[in-house]
């Protein structure tokens, strides 16, 4: 055999496995097939939920509920408050209520009863038909309590209309529930738009910001906000005239809370400063 068979010979032959290149060759080989595994659990997690890359684990561990997709929350909470604004102003007096007097309460409870048919159980379901049957029925809500309110500020200023004391705070705090039951639904359906899209990760920026976000290690992993949390937020606004613990982070959200702000101490003052006088 010539020098050069020698040559090709040996350079045909894989390394033997006890050498240093063989032993740099397997580890090669292990961290590829690591990399394969590693590229198709990622393509399975897309088939599996596309578009949703939220769910996927973050250093170590799963991103909170609030971030990824979810079951969306039960309508239960949400009914009984619309419930109890339609109440509320189904029983207001006879010169604070608008008129024809049963045409906004029938109407929003109308459109509660459609939007409880179509997605009776939890509100996981994205349509825009949908979608725009709740916010008629909140603007409906909206439209009937804030002219409720103007009667009887118009009432509180000219000094006229209801005379008792007791008559007077009681449509005062019915006016002003019913307030924070609306402004609780406005936050409840624009929180990165809408219970539906929060349940799907549709928008990955919350427009309010609640404690729970920033320490996640003192929340449970499947905490996220759900309508009693934004009616709370409604609740300590409306009392405190400013944001406690929930931050506005957008625009639509300050000034929203500015207005609630605004009317919430309009009422109250003017309502109390009436009583007082009357008392007097």
């Amino acid at each position: 055999m010539t020098d050069a068979d020698s040559e090709t010979t040996g350079a045909s032959q894989p390394p033997a496995e006890g050498t240093a290149e063989g032993a740099v060759e397997r580890p090669r080989h292990l961290e590829e097939l690591r990399g394969e595994m590693v590229d198709g659990l990622k393509r399975l997690e897309l088939l599996l939920a596309p578009g949703k890359s939220a769910a996927r684990a973050v250093q170590g561990g799963v991103l909170p509920a609030w971030r990824r997709v979810t079951r969306g929350e039960t309508r239960l909470p949400v009914t009984l408050a619309v419930l109890a604004a339609i109440s509320m102003l189904a029983a207001l007096p006879d010169r604070i209520a608008p008129h024809p007097r049963w045409l906004l309460p029938g109407l929003a409870f109308l459109l509660l009863v459609g939007l409880t048919v179509a997605n009776p159980t939890r509100i996981d379901r994205q349509s825009r038909a949908l979608r725009t049957v709740s916010l008629v029925l909140i603007a409906v809500i909206s439209i009937a309590n804030a002219a409720t309110a103007a009667r009887l500020i118009v009432d509180l200023v000219r000094g006229t209309g209801i005379r008792t004391p007791g008559e007077l705070l009681l449509t005062g705090a019915a006016i002003w529930l019913t307030n924070v039951i609306v402004f609780g639904l406005w936050y409840w359906e624009f929180d990165r738009g809408g219970p539906a899209a929060r349940a799907h990760a549709v928008k990955p920026y919350p427009d309010l910001l609640f404690p729970q976000m920033t320490a996640q290690e003192l929340t449970p992993p499947d905490w996220e906000p759900e309508f009693v949390d934004y009616l709370y937020l409604s609740f300590t606004n409306a009392t405190a005239f400013s944001p406690t613990d929930v931050m506005p982070l957008s625009r639509w959200a300050k000034l929203t809370m500015m207005a609630q702000s605004a009317v919430s101490l309009m009422t109250v003052a003017l309502v109390i400063a009436r009583a007082v006088n009357i008392l007097k």
